[in-house]
């Protein structure tokens, strides 16, 4: 038996491909990017050396609710950001799969139709998010968002943390 497919590997492979040679090209931290189809599984994940452990489960978690939402996950912040009840409760309903932050983007076919979502983590959520969507229009499909933040070159892991929270040294976090 041979099941119908909506994102196939080789354009799986593709858009990892893409996604992490721009990002050693802008010369990010290390990157995991993680694409997965319309039903949520996992077609094609690669981690660079020195990415970190659960650097996995934040790309899969922002592909995984992008898809389940039906809209990136730098929207899903935007719109969540004022309904924090809400976002607790989606995050209760997707039994922790769910990752509010940019670097969620759905895969869609020429027609928009959506066949499936990329997750990438590592460096700063803007900058993970320019990775996944200039890896899937590499890979010509359209994605979702069409654009990166305008911003995104700009954005730091540790912009997104106060400062008395900063990492030293070879450290980092983001999202």
């Amino acid at each position: 038996m041979r099941l119908q497919t909506s994102l196939g590997l080789d354009i799986a492979l593709s858009i990892v491909s893409i996604a992490l040679a721009v990002g050693r090209a802008e010369k990010m931290l290390p990157l995991t990017v993680v694409v997965i189809d319309v039903s949520g599984k996992i077609i094609a994940s690669q981690s660079e050396d020195g990415s970190g452990l659960m650097r996995f489960d934040i790309a899969r978690g922002k592909a995984w609710g992008a898809l389940g939402m039906g809209m990136s996950s730098r929207l899903i912040r935007d719109r969540l950001a004022t309904r924090p009840s809400f976002q607790a409760a989606l995050a209760n309903v997707a039994n922790g799969q769910f990752v509010p932050v940019p670097g969620g983007v759905l895969v869609l076919q020429g027609d928009g139709t959506v066949i499936g979502a990329v997750g990438v983590s590592g460096d700063s959520s803007e900058k993970d998010e320019y990775c996944a969507i200039v890896g899937i229009q590499g890979a010509k499909l359209q994605s979702e968002p069409k654009i990166p933040d305008e911003n995104w070159r700009d954005s730091s892991p540790k912009s997104a943390f106060p400062k008395s929270l900063h990492l030293t040294g070879n450290s980092h976090a983001s999202t």
